[in-house]
């Protein structure tokens, strides 16, 4: 077991948000242009999870950009902008994560 622990209150002095993103896609095509730009956002942290610490503005722009990436009546994402104190308990294997600025091409 291995945890890994956040204070969102030192992140917004740097006036960045922690969010978790969470999909279900059907279509393999569609899933696959998901999984790819969210890659420019965070780090994938199981098969359909991404976590990120990114500023506002990317926030906003991701909000803007999933809806052309999926198909409203069979996908669902959800994004959970976290705040406070956390706590991440991984069991199994996982990937570091760590704070660094992300560039999106």
């Amino acid at each position: 077991m291995e945890n890994y622990f956040w204070n969102t209150e030192e992140i917004q002095n740097s006036k960045k948000l922690y969010i978790l993103i969470i999909y279900d896609i059907v279509d393999n095509k569609r899933r696959n242009k998901f999984a790819k730009k969210m890659n420019g956002y965070g780090f994938r942290v199981q098969k359909s999870a991404f976590e990120a610490i990114i500023s506002e503005n990317l926030y906003r722009n991701l909000l803007k950009e999933i809806p052309g990436l999926i198909n409203k009546k069979e996908d669902n994402i959800r994004v959970y902008k976290i705040r406070g104190q956390g706590e991440v308990s991984l069991f199994g294997e996982s990937i570091q994560i760590h704070d660094e600025e992300v560039v999106i091409i």
